[in-house]
Parts: C-alpha cells; sequence; structure tokens
C-alpha cells in the first residue's frame, strides 16, 4: 500500500507541490496504478519476442545526404555582432 510519505516523496522528486488534502486521493490513486502494473507482471510472456514498436517496419530513416554546405562567411553574415571569426554576445553577470 502506498503511504502518504511515499505520496510526498515522489512529489518531491518530481518537484510538485501537493496539497494536504488530496495527498491520499493520490497515495490511492498510485496503489491503483501499481496494482495494475502487478497484474502484468503475472502475464505469461514466455516465448513472445520483446519488441522495439507496436508497428513492425524496417528503418524508414533517409540517407543522411549534403545538399548545402554554408561557408562561415555566410553563417557570421546572420551574426548581430562578431570579434574576429566568432560570434559576440552580451557578458553574464
Amino acid at each position: 500500500m502506498i503511504e502518504i510519505k511515499d505520496v510526498e516523496h515522489v512529489a518531491k522528486l518530481a518537484r510538485l507541490e501537493i496539497e494536504e488534502e488530496d495527498k491520499p486521493k493520490f497515495a490511492r490513486q498510485l496503489g491503483d496504478i501499481l496494482k495494475y502494473v502487478e497484474m502484468m507482471n503475472e502475464v505469461d510472456t514466455t516465448g513472445v519476442e520483446p519488441m522495439n514498436h507496436s508497428i513492425d517496419f524496417s528503418n524508414v530513416m533517409r540517407e543522411d545526404v549534403e545538399n548545402y554546405e554554408v561557408t562561415k562567411e555566410e553563417l557570421m553574415a546572420n551574426a548581430p555582432d562578431i570579434e574576429g571569426d566568432f560570434f559576440k554576445v552580451p557578458k553574464i553577470n
């Protein structure tokens, strides 16, 4: 069973502020989620191949082809301020 202190710990890790009156509700909900996960752990998966995706497909990525090489001068032309070969930016305090 999930206790209030567990909800507080998870909320702290997630950097969430939870109202005191909501903590029992979240404890019940987290407990229900863990019960469901336990039910899934009981399913016999012997002989079931692991899968990366729910749809079976092969590599759908295109070849990485260079279409146009941008020159340093073209890149530097877009800079609001340059110093030598570098972008010049405001100092950060």
